[in-house]
């Protein structure tokens, strides 16, 4: 096989495992350039919040901040704290990375979501995967955000507020992240945990560290649980 057929091969298989993540997207940022336009921020400044930015979670918190009069220094340590998530992720897909160059770590790191992250890891735990591949689902899926996000900006005029449970779509894309992760009693049991943590933090610290602390605390629940059953095994 040539290179060009191989860089045909990796192009098909990229984009192949990218698909599900960009029909995800669509909708998704679309729903948020509405919510942007809502809040009174140009299309123009959508497109540098994607491109800069470029973390779903974190630019619906951001909105949503903005909408409340929020200052600027809550919404910077709000989505900095819920983002702190993609140190957990960024050190899963390492173990993947070793000895690649900084240039294209940076490269890589920047495309890291949620989704691309789940596609990743499952592609490349099942061994035949590797870093140009993982790469092109990052950037097609971020080039479908941008996209998206900026159409969704131009047309939200003409969206009633509220319409089509545009405020729901980004709970409900992670809740399917979480359903098709959970494929043993451990998950499943590590779920519930972070979800009781959640609400218990939640209701008892003020702020919002809920997120982060419940996923490294029920993360790290998980571990301990899986390390002995392995031993007791």
């Amino acid at each position: 096989m040539d290179q060009k057929d191989c860089d045909n091969k990796l192009l098909r298989q990229g984009m192949a495992a990218a698909w599900p993540i960009c029909l995800g997207y669509l909708p998704i940022g679309l729903a948020f350039g509405v919510l942007a336009q809502k809040a009174g921020i140009p299309w123009w400044a959508v497109a540098m919040m994607s491109v800069l930015v470029f973390a779903g979670s974190a630019q619906f918190i951001c909105v949503a901040m903005l909408g409340a009069g929020a200052s600027v220094a809550a919404i910077v340590a709000t989505t900095f704290v819920v983002n702190l998530r993609h140190v957990l992720m960024s050190s899963a897909l390492a173990v993947y990375l070793q000895g690649v160059s900084r240039r294209f770590l940076a490269l890589f790191a920047y495309g890291v979501t949620d989704e691309s992250f789940a596609v990743n890891l499952t592609r490349f735990r099942d061994g035949d995967w590797e870093r140009w591949r993982a790469l092109l689902v990052n950037h097609l899926a971020n080039a479908v955000w941008i996209l998206a996000t900026v159409c969704g900006a131009l047309v939200g005029q003409f969206v009633p507020q509220g319409a089509l449970g545009i405020d729901y779509a980004l709970t409900g894309m992670f809740i399917c992240l979480l359903v098709f992760q959970l494929k043993s009693r451990l998950q499943i049991v590590t779920g519930l945990v972070s979800a009781l943590l959640a609400v218990a933090w939640y209701l008892l610290i003020p702020g919002d560290s809920y997120i982060v602390g419940a996923a490294v605390s029920a993360a790290t629940i998980g571990f301990l649980l899986q390390r002995r059953s392995r031993r007791g095994a």
